[in-house]
């Protein structure tokens, strides 16, 4: 995973995290910011966990969370009819204007 997409992404990464880490505060993730550092070191606070184990967790984290597509926006193409297209270009104001 790249921590520096990770710090331009952080909002959208922030529901992951705190999925995956749900005693995480949301100040907590306000202080981590997206630095891989700070998310190791507020794992292991909050779960009472040695450093080595808490960067364990955040690399297979990584390994998983690296193959999700990121954010997506679902939108539909417009298929226009002829007399959609007919209806709009003769109400349109001046629409002859932009056709010879």
């Amino acid at each position: 995973m790249n921590w520096e997409q990770t710090k331009g992404r952080w909002n959208q990464m922030k529901g992951a995290v705190k999925k995956q880490w749900g005693k995480l505060t949301d100040d907590d993730l306000a202080v981590i910011a997206g630095q891989r550092d700070q998310l190791v070191g507020k794992i292991q606070e909050r779960y009472g966990i040695a450093k080595e184990e808490a960067d364990k967790q955040v690399k297979t984290w990584e390994s998983t969370t690296v193959n999700e597509p990121g954010p997506r926006t679902s939108v539909k193409p417009v298929r226009w009819r002829s007399s959609h297209l007919d209806s709009f270009l003769t109400k349109s104001r001046g629409a002859s204007r932009f056709f010879i």
